[in-house]
């Protein structure tokens, strides 16, 4: 049998990372749907790709296919963990302001059907649940193009606000 081999190119995510701080997190998922900024190197490496934005919601699809397989034969977790974390992350990014960013802090995926090379695209769909000061929660769900749950996660982002100046910070003792 032929070794199979994968090739993939990426941009430097730097610029991309800093026009990200420039804009509102909507405005720098639109245009980055737009084509206006590329797609990080995660996503280019897994192969998935933002298919949607809205305040509060994104939608990401990709393909699983055998690179993404585990030893057991079956796509690994990891590929829908990420989805989920991605896209999840995505859906808090869209109601941030410009300047402030966020972490994830937590995440808990159910995985309930097994990603193959055979299941076809899949689609993972976050929506905000709560968007606090300092914490937002979003739920993800991935299914596959026949509208199956292949699995399930929630989100927990830190919000990562610049640091504003304290009353009477930088002040001489008085």
């Amino acid at each position: 049998m032929p070794d199979r081999t994968l090739t993939i190119t990426w941009d430097d995510p730097l610029p991309t990372a800093a026009a990200a701080r420039r804009l509102s997190g909507l405005d720098f998922l639109r245009a980055m749907l737009r084509g206006e900024y590329p797609p990080p190197p995660m996503a280019m490496m897994l192969g998935f790709r933002l298919k949607a934005v809205e305040p509060g919601r994104v939608v990401f699809r990709g393909e699983p296919g055998e690179m993404h397989y585990n030893p057991i034969g079956v796509v690994h977790g990891g590929l829908a963990a990420t989805l989920c974390d991605s896209a999840g992350g995505c859906a808090v990014a869209t109601m941030l302001p410009a300047g402030v960013g966020y972490t994830t802090l937590e995440i808990k995926v159910n995985f309930v059907r097994p990603l193959t090379r055979d299941t076809g695209p899949v689609e993972c769909e976050a929506r905000v649940l709560h968007a606090g000061g300092r914490v937002a929660t979003a739920e993800a769900r991935l299914t596959d193009a026949a509208g199956r749950l292949c699995a399930h996660a929630t989100t927990t982002c830190l919000i990562l606000r610049p640091d504003a100046p304290r009353p009477g910070a930088g002040a001489p003792p008085g």
